[in-house]
């Protein structure tokens, strides 16, 4: 469970870090009090930002996203789906003419053996 101490540290400074930013308390973002049992002790880090100076010259350009493709038409889209579904259909025909046949063989050797066993009676 110290991953539940960590994560309730974290939320803590977070909420202290947000606090001296603003210069004020929020009632809303409090955290829930933790366990009696459960001690948390939490750090706050003092974060300076830097500035730097970049002329615009020098500036690193932004990557070019990636052409879009091109829209599809209405009736591409319709072709393509009559040609999902009549390809769905053909699998499961497929797999309901296996299922017969598998039946159908299966039943055959249950038969043979069942005329097999029964053969005339022994004799005593």
């Amino acid at each position: 469970m110290k991953w539940i101490r960590e994560r309730d540290a974290l939320i803590a400074q977070t909420l202290a870090f947000v606090q001296s930013v603003t210069g004020r308390k929020d009632d809303v973002l409090q955290p829930e009090a933790p366990a009696a049992d459960a001690t948390v002790t939490v750090e706050i880090v003092a974060v300076e930002a830097v500035a730097a100076e970049v002329e615009p010259s020098q500036a690193p350009l932004p990557p070019r996203p990636a052409p879009l493709p091109p829209p599809r038409a209405s009736g591409d889209f319709r072709t393509e789906m009559q040609a999902r579904i009549a390809n769905f259909r053909k699998h499961q025909e497929r797999f309901e003419r296996e299922r017969e046949e598998y039946c159908a063989a299966t039943l055959t050797k249950l038969r043979a053996a069942i005329r097999d066993a029964s053969g005339p009676p022994a004799e005593k």
